[in-house]
This record gives C-alpha cells, sequence and structure tokens, in this order.
C-alpha cells in the first residue's frame, strides 16, 4: 500500500533505480541530492552543468550538477538552482524557479511562477501555473491546477506522520509535502496538508483541503454547498 509500486508504474521513468530499496514511499526524498550528484558523476565526463537543451536570453542556471536534456526550453526569467536532472522535451516556463535537489522527467512543465524544491516529477507530470511544489513526488502524467500548494511543513516543530488504515506512521522527515500517484489530478487552488498521499488516479477538486491518505481513484470534494440568500436593504 505504501510502496512506490503502488503510486508509480515505473517501468519507462529514467529514474527508476532512485526508488530502489524504498520500502515507504516518501522515503526517496532524502535520496535525491545523492541520487542527481552520482548521475552527473556518471554523464559529465568531469562537467557538472550539462546542457543539451535551449536555455533562452535571460533564463538563469547556477550552481553545478545540471542537466538539462534534449529538447527542452528554459524561457527568459526562469531560475535554475541545482541539483537538478531535467529530461528531454521539458518545459521551464517563465518565472519558474527549481530550487535545487529536483528531478523533471521527460515532457514535464514547471509553469509560470511555480516553485519545486528537493522533489520528483514523472515524465508528463505538469505543474504549470502558480503551483509549489515542496519535498513532494508527482507521478506519471500528474496535473497540478493553477495555485495548487503541496504543503511541506508542519505549523509544530515535529516529524511528519502518515496514518494508513489506522497504523501510525512517523516519516522522521520535517519537510515532507506530497505524493502524487500516476494521473492524479488536482483542481485550482487546492491545497495539500504534509504527509498527504494521493493515489493513482485521484482527483481533488479547486478549493479543497486535502490531507492523509486516499486509496485509487478517490474524488476529494467540499461537503458544503453554497447558500444563496436575499440581502435586505
Amino acid at each position: 500500500m505504501l510502496r512506490p509500486s503502488d503510486f508509480f508504474d515505473l517501468a519507462d521513468f529514467e529514474h527508476a533505480a532512485i526508488f530502489e530499496d524504498v520500502e515507504h514511499v516518501w522515503e526517496v526524498l532524502t535520496k535525491i541530492r545523492s541520487y542527481i550528484k552520482g548521475t552527473i558523476d556518471r554523464l559529465g565526463q568531469g562537467r557538472r552543468i550539462l546542457i543539451a537543451g535551449s536555455v533562452l536570453a535571460g533564463a538563469y542556471v547556477q550552481g553545478e550538477d545540471i542537466f538539462i536534456g534534449e529538447g527542452t526550453i528554459v524561457e527568459p526569467g526562469a531560475m535554475i538552482k541545482g541539483p537538478a536532472l531535467i529530461g528531454a522535451r521539458a518545459e521551464i516556463r517563465q518565472g519558474a524557479y527549481i530550487r535545487g535537489n529536483v528531478i523533471v522527467g521527460n515532457g514535464g512543465v514547471v509553469g509560470h511562477t511555480t516553485e519545486v524544491k528537493n522533489s520528483i516529477l514523472f515524465d508528463e507530470a505538469k505543474a504549470a501555473h502558480f503551483a509549489y511544489v515542496g519535498d513532494s513526488v508527482l507521478g506519471n502524467g500528474v496535473n497540478l491546477g493553477a495555485g495548487t500548494k503541496l504543503a511541506n511543513l508542519k505549523m509544530v516543530e515535529t516529524n511528519v506522520e502518515v496514518v494508513v488504515a489506522g497504523k501510525r506512521y512517523d516519516t522522521g522527515l520535517k519537510k515532507f509535502g506530497a505524493i502524487l500517484g500516476d494521473h492524479a489530478e488536482t483542481g485550482c487552488n487546492s491545497v495539500t496538508m504534509p504527509g498527504t498521499l494521493l493515489s493513482p488516479r485521484c482527483l481533488v477538486y479547486p478549493n479543497v483541503t486535502a490531507r492523509g491518505y486516499y486509496d485509487p481513484d478517490t474524488i476529494v470534494r467540499l461537503a458544503e454547498q453554497p447558500v444563496t440568500l436575499h440581502r435586505r436593504r
């Protein structure tokens, strides 16, 4: 229920090796930095920045241990801080901020005013508009509606815990956003609380705050209905 394979199809993901020996899916968050460094060591032949795509004038690439794949476009005003691995045919749009320890799969999108840190986006995952993705994993084909925030830090200084089927798990992480399984989607201005687990194909309605674990194919929506009253003069 909490293994990487319960959330993601790893068969075609170029970086599936990062999930080796991961028992609980959130454990991968502690491996991102070292995995990126090891990949650059293997590919770089002494170079710490490898750019096969197009970094347009006015975009910023800062630090080292950075790979940008073929066909990827980094638009003016975007900032990429290493370590970062960005696959082929991805879009890093104007105003995007990749803040280190980030893997973006083939065809992924990090859009305008979207910030991503210590996270993995599988192939075709999209955080296209005004999103925050912190310490999170977005599976294949995940789509975040505009304004989605994956909150990663509790208001009290304790580890993020996850409760599944009545069992409580201490993740050992002070910062842990959300796990979104393959083809999960969030509506505009939705929020996930720290440690939220959305199984494959879950759908979160706009303006909803999601928390905890959700089974595959779950729809999460507000129970309240708008009430219309006559205004007195």
